[in-house]
C-alpha cells in the first residue's frame, strides 16, 4: 500500500526503498551507525591532517605561515555555518542536509587528495568545511528524534560519544600509518569509500522529514549577522598564535564579531521568523551545560594538542608513537562512554555523573602540572591516560542535557547551536592554552633553562590553567544544572517518513 503517512513499524522490521523492490533493514541502530559513521569520518579528518602536514608542506612547497590554512580554512567555515545548517535542518529537512553535507565532503576529499598545489588544497579544505558543516549540523537533532525514551536515548548518546572519541585517536595513528606507507593524498582519499558507504545507506536508513518549511524561519538577515560573526570569531581566533591577544587585528576583528553576534542577538529577539527562537537559551540546564562544555572542551582538546607537543618535542616521540601513546586515553574514554555511562545515568542522573567525570578530568590535568621532562610513560603518562577515561562519563552527559530541552522543529537547531558551542570551546582553548604555554617557555629560555626544561614548564603552565578550567565548569554544574525530570520510556519509533512503500 503507498500512503503520505503512515506508522512506524516496529523496530527490525523490513521495508522497501520507495519505487524499488530492494528490502532494507530499517531500524533506529542502524540509522544511528550510519550517523556515527559519519561523524567518525569528519572527527578523523580534523586529525589525520595535521600527522601529515610535514610532508604536505614538503611537496607542495607551503610557506610556515601558509601552512596553518591546512587546517584554518577546515575550522573556519565548520565553525561559522554550524548554527546556520542546524535551522535550514529543520526548515528543509535533516536527512536531505546531511546526505548533501556528506556528499560535499566526499566531494571535496577527492579535490583535496589530488591537489597538486597549495590553492587547491586549501579550497578543497574549505570545502569539506562546509560539507561537515551541513552534515555534523543535523545528526543529534535526527538522533534525539529517532531515541525518544530515556533509557534508549542515553544509550544511543553513550555509542555517539564512543566514535567521537575513538575518531580523534584513530586519525592520529592512521595518518602516520598512511602518510609512512603510502603518501599523504591517501589521507584524503580514505573518506571517499567511507562518505560513499554512508549516503548510500543513509538513503534506506533515515527517517524522511519535510521540515516545517523556509516560511518558518527565513531570516536571511539573521543568517548573514550570525554566519558572518562566527567565522569571523574563529579565524581571530585561529590566528592569534601569530598576532598575539593584545594586538589590533585580533582585539579589532573580534570586536567586529561580537557585534555581528550582539546584532544577530538583537534581530532574533525582534522577528517574526527568527533563525534562532531565544526560547532554546531559557532552559538553565541547556544554557548551563552549554557553559560546561565550552570549559570542559577547552580543556579537554588542549590536552590532547599539549600532550602531543609534550611527547614529539621534549620526549621526542615520532608522529606514529605519539599516536600510539595517546590511544589508551580513547580506548578508556570509548570504554567508559560505550559501556559504563548510559548504566550510570539511568540510575543517578546526568548531572551526577557529569560531576563525577568532571572530578577524574581534574585529577588527570593536576597529574601533569607535575610531569618531569625525563617522563616515563608507563610512570607518569599511562596514569593520566586511565584518568581521561573520565571524559566518557562527561561527553555523553553534555550531549543529553544540552539537548534535553530540543523539541520537533527545533532539534536541528539546538543540534546546531550544540556543536558550535563545541567548536568555540575549542577553538579558545587551544588558542589560549597554547599561547601561554609558548609565552611560558620562552620567559624560561630567557632565564637561561635548557630547552627541554622550558618547555616543560611552558606545558605545565598550559596544564595548570586546564586544571583550573575543569574546576569552573565543576562550579558551574553543581550550582547551575539541575538533573531533568525523567522521561517516560516508551517504545521509541522513528519518525514517520513522508512516503512509505510497504
Amino acid at each position: 500500500m503507498t500512503m503520505s503517512q503512515t506508522p512506524s513499524p516496529a523496530p527490525g522490521a523490513r521495508w522497501a526503498i520507495p519505487g524499488t523492490r530492494w528490502p532494507v533493514l530499517r531500524s533506529r541502530w542502524a540509522a544511528l551507525a550510519v550517523l556515527s559513521t559519519s561523524m567518525l569520518m569528519t572527527i578523523l579528518d580534523g586529525s589525520i591532517v595535521t600527522v601529515a602536514m610535514p610532508s604536505i608542506q614538503r611537496d607542495l612547497g607551503f610557506t610556515p605561515a601558509g601552512l596553518s590554512w591546512i587546517v584554518n580554512a577546515y575550522l573556519i567555515p565548520l565553525g561559522g555555518l554550524l548554527l546556520l545548517a542546524g535551522r535550514l535542518g529543520d526548515l528543509v529537512g535533516r536527512k536531505a542536509l546531511f546526505i548533501a553535507g556528506n556528499a560535499v565532503f566526499t566531494a571535496a576529499s577527492l579535490l583535496a587528495g589530488a591537489a597538486g598545489g597549495p590553492g587547491l588544497l586549501i579550497a578543497a579544505r574549505f570545502l569539506q568545511g562546509v560539507g561537515s558543516a551541513l552534515a555534523s549540523a543535523v545528526v543529534l537533532g535526527i538522533l534525539v528524534t529517532l531515541f525518544t525514551g530515556a533509557r534508549e536515548r542515553t544509550k544511543a548518546i553513550a555509542v555517539f560519544s564512543f566514535t567521537g572519541a575513538a575518531g580523534a585517536s584513530i586519525g592520529q595513528v592512521l595518518g602516520g600509518i598512511l602518510t609512512d606507507a603510502l603518501n599523504w593524498h591517501w589521507i584524503f582519499l580514505i573518506n571517499l569509500p567511507i562518505g560513499l558507504a554512508t549516503i548510500l545507506l543513509a538513503l534506506p536508513a533515515l527517517p524522511r522529514d519535510r521540515g516545517i518549511g523556509l516560511g518558518a524561519g527565513a531570516d536571511a538577515l539573521g543568517a548573514l549577522l550570525v554566519t558572518s560573526g562566527l567565522m569571523l570569531g574563529v579565524y581571530t581566533v585561529v590566528k592569534v598564535e601569530r598576532h598575539g591577544w593584545l594586538s589590533a587585528h585580533t582585539l579589532g576583528l573580534g570586536a567586529v564579531s561580537l557585534v555581528l553576534l550582539a546584532g544577530f542577538a538583537a534581530r532574533q529577539a525582534t522577528a517574526a521568523n527568527p533563525l534562532m527562537p531565544l526560547r532554546i537559551l531559557r532552559s538553565r540546564n541547556v544554557s548551563g551545560a552549554y557553559a560546561v562544555q565550552v570549559l570542559t572542551l577547552g580543556a579537554m582538546f588542549s590536552f590532547q594538542v599539549v600532550v602531543a607537543l609534550y611527547m614529539q618535542r621534549v620526549l621526542g616521540y615520532g608522529a606514529l608513537g605519539t599516536g600510539l601513546a595517546m590511544l589508551p586515553a580513547a580506548v578508556a574514554i570509548g570504554a567508559v562512554s560505550l559501556l559504563v555511562s548510559a548504566r550510570l545515568s539511568h540510575r543517578f542522573g546526568e548531572r551526577a555523573v557529569l560531576l563525577a567525570g568532571l572530578v577524574l578530568l581534574i585529577g588527570a590535568m593536576g597529574w601533569l602540572t607535575r610531569i618531569p621532562a625525563d617522563a616515563s610513560y608507563a610512570a607518569d603518562l599511562l596514569p593520566v591516560m586511565v584518568l581521561i577515561a573520565g571524559g566518557g562519563l562527561v561527553l555523553p552527559a553534555l550531549t543529553a542535557l544540552g539537548m534535553s530541552s530540543a523539541r520537533p522543529d527545533d532539534a536541528g537547531l539546538a543540534s546546531g547551536l550544540f556543536n558550535t558551542v563545541q567548536q568555540i570551546g575549542m577553538a579558545f582553548g587551544v588558542a589560549v592554552l597554547t599561547t601561554l604555554a609558548a609565552s611560558r617557555t620562552e620567559a624560561l629560555r630567557a632565564d637561561g633553562r635548557t630547552e627541554a626544561s622550558a618547555l616543560t614548564g611552558g606545558y605545565h603552565l598550559a596544564f595548570t590553567v586546564s586544571a583550573g578550567l575543569l574546576v569552573a565548569a565543576f562550579a558551574v554544574a553543581l550550582t547551575v544544572l539541575r538533573q531533568p525530570k525523567p522521561v517516560q520510556d516508551e517504545q521509541d519509533t522513528a519518525p514517520a517518513p513522508a512516503s512509505i512503500t510497504a
